[in-house]
């Protein structure tokens, strides 16, 4: 499955159409993780399916979860432009595009997961400033720890490599098959959601995005 919901004049969809855009301003005034708190609320979910938490096999279950929870939610308490803070000027005018990044996310309205992989790509600025290729992938792990929607989380590594590395264009395109689909409701397994976000010159200029995506199906 492919989503496109919102097309620009270029043909080219950036998946912003009826998905909240979180801001990043917010990032400082997030809450720390409240390991207690966590715990005390697995306890009443048991409770509210029907089991019993003091079960010898659900004792430790609250704070197991709650532990996975801290790893699993940690980006939301990790600033995004951190991560891009250092860069290169190696004078490379040409795209930087690293592809099949595993991501491991979760899905915010049924907080079950969802798993792919993200191919993200820039053009340097004209000074030929790089930023080092673990980078990208610290900053695809960085959002994909949250709860999220895949078009926003795209959209989210397109505009913060935008905003830290002021390149001339971004291409970022996450392909994922959602277990909200796959174990529930409609129960379609296999199914794959594929979302894009292109900036700047890879956006305008045609020819510049067809190398992208040519390089990005050719992989392997």
């Amino acid at each position: 499955m492919t989503r496109s919901e919102n097309v620009g004049g270029n043909g080219v969809p950036d998946g912003r159409a009826g998905i909240e855009v979180v801001p990043e301003e917010s990032e400082s005034g997030r809450r720390e993780f409240d390991q207690e708190r966590v715990e005390r609320a697995i306890r009443e979910l048991l409770i509210g399916v029907g089991e019993d938490p003091d079960r010898a096999g659900l004792r430790e279950t609250p704070a197991r979860v709650a532990r996975a929870y801290r790893e699993t939610f940690g980006g939301l308490h990790v600033d995004p432009d951190e991560v891009l803070d250092r860069t290169f000027a190696e004078g490379h005018e040409e795209l930087v595009l690293v592809t099949d990044i595993p991501l491991y996310s979760t899905c915010e309205h049924h907080l079950v997961p969802f798993h792919g992989v993200a191919h993200v790509g820039y053009i340097p600025n004209a000074q030929g400033r790089v930023t080092g290729l673990s980078k990208l992938a610290r900053l695809v792990d960085l959002y994909a720890k949250r709860p999220q929607v895949q078009e926003r989380m795209t959209s989210q590594i397109a505009d913060a490599l935008m905003r830290k590395l002021r390149p001339r264009g971004v291409i970022v395109v996450v392909e994922a098959e959602h277990l909200c689909m796959s174990m529930r409701g409609i129960r379609k397994p296999g199914t794959r959601t594929t979302t894009s976000a292109v900036r700047g010159l890879l956006q305008t200029s045609s020819a510049s995005r067809a190398e992208a995506l040519e390089l990005i199906r050719g992989r392997g």
